[in-house]
This record gives structure tokens, sequence and C-alpha cells, in this order.
């Protein structure tokens, strides 16, 4: 009897571990593939023709990369503006606090 009792214990410690690797495995899988099949917003900032743009954007996961659902401007400032350090921090600051606004109102 005791020569069976160790691979007995052996056995059922095995397939516990299994069991709960297999329960990890199972259920971060499926939350990741949710985060990343739902639509987020984020801040972002374009250059063009001289300006430089803050805007928030609604992007979900594409074949080939993010798709950008809408895209909403923030501020718009000169790329020679003398104050476009402050003007920039200002607009992301006002950035980040609409892309949580608007994930709280999609949520």
């Amino acid at each position: 009897m005791r020569l069976l009792a160790l691979p007995v214990t052996l056995i059922v410690i095995a397939v516990l571990v299994y069991l709960l690797v297999t329960l990890a495995r199972g259920g971060k899988p499926a939350s990741r593939r949710e985060a990343a099949g739902s639509p987020r917003w984020e801040t972002d900032t374009v250059m063009e023709n001289g300006w430089t743009l803050i805007v928030v954007r609604k992007v979900a996961p594409g074949p080939n990369g993010p798709v950008e659902l809408t895209r909403q401007t923030v501020k718009a400032i000169r790329d020679d503006d003398p104050d476009w350090d402050e003007r920039y921090r200002e607009g992301m600051l006002e950035a980040r606090n609409r892309v949580s606004t608007l994930e709280i109102e999609s949520g």
C-alpha cells in the first residue's frame, strides 16, 4: 500500500498543477482578445503644413494594424508660435482629460 501512495500522490499533484495552468492560460487569452478587439480612445500629435495638431482618436485593431474610427482636434498650434511648448502642454492635458471623459461615456 505504501508503495502506491507516493505515485498516486504525485499523480494527483500533477493533475492539480495541470488544471491550474490550464485555467490560468484559458482566462488570459480571452481577456486579451476582448481588450484587443474593443476600440479605445487615445491622444495623438499630428504635424502638417506648419501646424501641430493635438487630437484624440478612436482606434480599433485591424488586420494590418490599428484603424482610426474617428478623430477630434483638441488644439492647433502654429509651428512658429513663440509659446509653442506651453500651448502644447496645455493641449495635451486637455486631450488626456477628453480621452478620460470619452472612455467613461463609452463604457
